[in-house]
C-alpha cells in the first residue's frame, strides 16, 4: 500500500485502540465479553445435545430399532434449556456492547469539544468548521464502531476454539479441515482489511468535505440567495458529493468482493466436512451422530464467524476515523492560564498596554509597539480607518488572542496570568457578529449563569431591548430558534449587549456591537451605560460620531499604531489625521 501501513501495524494499532476503549469502562466490556462466552458455550452445548439426540433418538427410531418410549420430552426439555441460555447469553452481550460503545461515543464527543473549546483562535482561522463537525460526529461515532461486535467476537472466539476442539476431538482428520478453513477466512478477512485501509481514510476525509460544502451552503443562505448563485453552490455541493460518491463505490466494490469469498468458505467447509465425514463413517472412526454434531455446529457458527470478520473490517473503519479524531485531539495550540482568581471588587477596571504587537500572519503585523493605559471606570472610544487595528486590538484586550510580544494587563495584573474561568469574571466581549442560541430569551441573556430574572430584566432595560422582549409572543420565555433567526440584526445586538451586562463585568468590551442599532437608539444605549449603576470601564469601538463624542477619551489608532490619545476636542485641535 501507499501508506506504507503494514498488516502488523494495522493489527497493532487496531488492538491499541480497542484497549484504550475497553481500560475506560472495563464493567461494561466484561458484561459483554461474558454474554457472548454464554451465547458461545451454549451454541457447544447444543451442537453437542443435537448429536446425541440423533445418536440416541432420532436414528434408532429412524432405523426401526428402538421406540421414541420416554425419551422426547428430555430432549424437548434439554434443547429448550439450552434456547433460553443461548437467549439469556445475546440480552446480556447486547446490553454490555451497546452501553460501552453509546459510553464512549460520548466520552469522545465531550473530549472534543472541551479540547476545541481549550484551543486558540487562532488555529481555527485555518480550518473547516464543516469538516470539524464532521469529526466531532461522524468520525468520533465510526470510531467505536468496532465496540459493537467486538464482546460477540471474543465470545465467538472461544466457540471457534472450542468447536475446533470439540470437532478434533471426535476425529482429528475432521479437526483439520475445519481448523484450515477458519484459517483461510481470517487471513482473507485480515488481508482485505488492510487491502482497503487507505480507501476508508479516503472515505472519512471527503465525508468531511461535503459536510464542510454542506455547512457553508447552509450557514451563508442569505448570501447565497442574495446574489443568485444557487446554481453554483448546488454544483459545488454536486461536484464534493460524487467524488464521496465514487471513493464509496471503490470502497464497496472491494469490501463486496471480500465479503464474497469469505462468505463462500463455511460453505465449502460444510461440504468437504460431509465428503470427508462420510468416509469416516465408513472407516468406523466416528458415528452419524458425531456427524451431525459437526455439521450442525458449522451451521451454527457460520454468523459467528462472519461477526469476527466484521470485527476485522470495523477496526480498519474505527482506526481510520479515530486518527482524524486523534489528530484534533492532538493539536498544542492551546491558551495557557495562569492562577490568579478574579478580584470581587465593585468598581471598573483600569486597562494597560505595554509594547503590544501582533498579526494574523508572522510577517504581517496588525498592530507595532502599542503603548496605552485606560482608567478605571472611564468610556474609552476606539476610533480609526478601516483595517487600522481597532478590532484587533480590542480582541486582545479581551484575552481572545494573546499579542505576539508586549502584555495586556488588567489593574497591574497580566492577562495570561488569570485563570481560565477568572478573566471572563472580569471582562465582558461583545462583537461584530452576534452569535444567538436555540434558546429562550432568558436563556440567552443568562446563558449558564445563575441570575435573577430581575437581573436578567435590568439588564435587557439597561441595553435598550426591554421594550421588544416584552412584545414578544412569550416574552423572556420566548424562544428565539437558531442563531436568533427571528430577530432583526439589532434586536440580536441588544440581546447580545444584555448577555454581557447580566455578568457586571468590571470591563466591558463592545467592538462596534451597536451597528445595526439606529443611531438614536445607541445613543441611548450608551448613555444608560454611561449613566448606570453598573461600575465598568467600557471600551468600544465607535464609528459614528455620536457615540465618539460621548466617551470620556479617544484613542486614535493609525496604521497599526496609536496615533493619538486623548479627549475628543483636543484630538481635533492637535492630531491632524483625526476628524
Amino acid at each position: 500500500m501507499e501508506s506504507g501501513l503494514t498488516i502488523r501495524t494495522l493489527l497493532g494499532d487496531g488492538a491499541r485502540l480497542i484497549g484504550r476503549f475497553v481500560k475506560a469502562h472495563p464493567l461494561a466490556f466484561a458484561v459483554g465479553v461474558f454474554g457472548a462466552a454464554n451465547f458461545a458455550a451454549a451454541i457447544v452445548a447444543s451442537a453437542v445435545v443435537v448429536g446425541r439426540v440423533a445418536d440416541n433418538l432420532i436414528v434408532p427410531v429412524l432405523d426401526g430399532r428402538e421406540t421414541m418410549g420416554g425419551r422426547l420430552w428430555p430432549a424437548v426439555a434439554a434443547l429448550s434449556l439450552i434456547a433460553v441460555w443461548k437467549a439469556a447469553g445475546i440480552l446480556v452481550r447486547r446490553s454490555g456492547a451497546t452501553w460501552m460503545q453509546g459510553r464512549t461515543q460520548a466520552d469522545i464527543r465531550t473530549r472534543m469539544v472541551e479540547h476545541l473549546l481549550g484551543l486558540e483562535l487562532a488555529w481555527f482561522r485555518k480550518q473547516s468548521t464543516g469538516d470539524l463537525l464532521a469529526v466531532s460526529d461522524s468520525d468520533a461515532a465510526r470510531a467505536t464502531y468496532v465496540l459493537g461486535p467486538f464482546p460477540y467476537a471474543s465470545g465467538a472466539m472461544m466457540l471457534l476454539f472450542g468447536s475446533i476442539g470439540i470437532v478434533t476431538w471426535m476425529d482429528p482428520f475432521l479437526g483439520l479441515v475445519i481448523f484450515v478453513g477458519l484459517t483461510a477466512k481470517v487471513s482473507i478477512d485480515i488481508y482485505g482489511s488492510w487491502t482497503v485501509f487507505e480507501l476508508t481514510e479516503e472515505v472519512q476525509r471527503h465525508r468531511g468535505v461535503t459536510s464542510g460544502v454542506a455547512h457553508e451552503s447552509v450557514d451563508g443562505a442569505l448570501t447565497v440567495k442574495a446574489l443568485g448563485r444557487e446554481d453554483f453552490e448546488v454544483s459545488r455541493f454536486r461536484a464534493a458529493s460524487e467524488t464521496l460518491r465514487d471513493v464509496l463505490i471503490d470502497f464497496a466494490r472491494k469490501f463486496t468482493f471480500y465479503d464474497a469469498v469469505v462468505d463462500a468458505i463455511p460453505a465449502v467447509m460444510t461440504v468437504v466436512v460431509l465428503l470427508v465425514g462420510v468416509s469416516r463413517i465408513e472407516a468406523g472412526a466416528v458415528t452419524a451422530g458425531d456427524l451431525v454434531t459437526v455439521t450442525y455446529l458449522l451451521s451454527l457458527i457460520a454468523f459467528p464467524l462472519r461477526l469476527l470478520g466484521f470485527v476485522l473490517w470495523e477496526t480498519t473503519s474505527s482506526l481510520a476515523s479515530w486518527r482524524r479524531v486523534d489528530g484534533v485531539l492532538g493539536i498544542t495550540e492551546e491558551m495557557a492560564y495562569g492562577s490568579l482568581d478574579a478580584r470581587k471588587m465593585v468598581s471598573g477596571a483600569g486597562v494597560s498596554g505595554s509594547r503590544v504587537s501582533f498579526g494574523y500572519e508572522p510577517d504581517t503585523p496588525v498592530l507595532t509597539d502599542v503603548h496605552f493605559d485606560i482608567p478605571a471606570g472611564r468610556t474609552v472610544a476606539v476610533v480609526g480607518a478601516t483595517a487600522s487595528g481597532k478590532s484587533t486590538l480590542v480582541t486582545l484586550l479581551a484575552r481572545l488572542w494573546d499579542p505576539s510580544t508586549g502584555s495586556i494587563a488588567l489593574d497591574g495584573r497580566d492577562l495570561r496570568d488569570f485563570a481560565r474561568s477568572a478573566l471572563p469574571g472580569e471582562v465582558a466581549f461583545v462583537g461584530q457578529d452576534v452569535f444567538l442560541f436555540d434558546d429562550t430569551v432568558t436563556g440567552n441573556i443568562a446563558f449558564g449563569v445563575d441570575v435573577t430574572p430581575e437581573s436578567v430584566a435590568e439588564a435587557a432595560s439597561l441595553a435598550g431591548a426591554l421594550d421588544f422582549i416584552l412584545a414578544l409572543p412569550d416574552g423572556f420565555d420566548t424562544r428565539l430558534g437558531e442563531r436568533g433567526v427571528s430577530l432583526s440584526g439589532g434586536q440580536r445586538q441588544r440581546i447580545a449587549l444584555a448577555r454581557a451586562l447580566v455578568r457586571r463585568p468590571r470591563l466591558l468590551i463592545l467592538d462596534d456591537a451597536t451597528s445595526a442599532v439606529d443611531p438614536s437608539v445607541e445613543s441611548e444605549i450608551l448613555t444608560g451605560l454611561k449613566s448606570s449603576e453598573v461600575p465598568s470601564t467600557v471600551v468600544v469601538v465607535a464609528y459614528r460620531q455620536s457615540s465618539i463624542t460621548l466617551a470620556d477619551e479617544i484613542v486614535f489608532i493609525d496604521d497599526g499604531r496609536i496615533s493619538a490619545h486623548g479627549a475628543h476636542a483636543e484630538l481635533l485641535r492637535t492630531s491632524p489625521g483625526y476628524e
